[in-house]
């Protein structure tokens, strides 16, 4: 399956082993690798993951990852921004981007990267895509600066299911959402034990 003439959801996260209430909103299976390469980081404490830390859009901390996409029902780009509005459970419908060239349409937190969507849908023929855009809110919630020490040191002091669910959603991530913190907790010990056990 291809992308071409239909909108496309990119994904590079829980979205991937988890479509939740969009799987009736979508056709076929991800293509993975298909999406454009993206700077990522797990820079953002994830309320709905139980302040976890979630990957998201950075340009300040991540690196480039490759994503994956796949195919909406929606001909129509606003409805299917608000079916990733709803998966995502986000408060307001400006946290999801959108891109649809046709229409001149373009909506991104972080403009330098309206560039790449437009690029990769002109490359692939896409109608156009939509793609989560919540902040990365490290330091707001924390009050501590991200930096690789401080994201372990945060890690290690949720609990309970909080830490299970961390564990659990960075450990699942697809293997190309590679970035800095994913390689740092490669070589932490009680990270390594913790994510053994992660099915």
């Amino acid at each position: 399956m291809t992308v071409k003439g239909r909108i496309a959801v990119i994904g590079w996260g829980s979205l991937i082993w988890d479509l939740d209430n969009l799987a009736p909103l979508i056709e076929g299976t991800w293509l993975m690798g298909g999406g454009p390469v993206l700077p990522m980081e797990f820079s953002r404490v994830s309320p709905k993951r139980l302040q976890a830390l979630a990957v998201c859009l950075d340009p300040k901390y991540g690196d480039p990852c490759q994503t994956n996409a796949i195919i909406s029902i929606r001909d129509d780009i606003h409805e299917a921004a608000e079916d990733l509005r709803a998966r995502e459970r986000a408060k307001r419908i400006d946290q999801i981007g959108l891109i649809h060239p046709k229409s001149g349409a373009l909506h991104t937190r972080i403009p330098e990267l309206g560039p790449i969507f437009e690029e990769w849908c002109a490359a692939t023929g896409a109608a156009g895509a939509v793609w989560t855009d919540l902040d990365d809110n490290f330091e707001r919630i924390t009050n501590q600066p991200f930096t690789l020490s401080n994201a372990v040191t945060y890690l290690n002091g949720l609990t309970g299911e909080s830490r299970a669910e961390a564990v659990r959603y960075i450990t699942l991530a697809p293997a190309a959402t590679d970035t800095p913190l994913r390689r740092a907790l490669a070589n932490v010990e009680w990270w390594r034990t913790e994510s053994q056990n992660v099915m």
